[in-house]
């Protein structure tokens, strides 16, 4: 009696497919990866931008300083000089009371 092997000649996958497979499995797997690190660090890392001031804020804030009373006329005036680039009046240097104020 005679055996015969049967030996799978199928239509199988080639060691090409395996590869592709993989290679797409990695792919998918490290841009699953790769959205949740930038979804996770992007809200952590973005600080709020601030609105832009623009060259008439200083005066604005200068104004509600006064307004508000923690400046008055003579130190309103002096600053006032100060944003304009004009010589401040006396020594040169800021009016008293405005050392370390921003």
């Amino acid at each position: 009696m005679v055996r015969a092997m049967m030996w799978y000649w199928g239509s199988g996958v080639h060691w090409w497919g395996w590869l592709l497979g993989l290679v797409g499995m990695v792919a998918f797997w490290g841009l699953i990866i790769w959205g949740v690190w930038y979804f996770v660090t992007g809200l952590s890392r973005r600080p709020y931008e601030q609105p832009r001031q623009e060259p008439g804020d200083a005066k604005r804030i200068l104004d509600e300083r006064l307004a508000r009373g923690e400046i008055d006329t003579d130190e309103y005036r002096g600053l006032l000089a100060v944003i304009r680039g004009e010589k401040v009046p006396g020594d040169g240097r800021p009016p008293v009371g405005t050392a370390g104020q921003r």
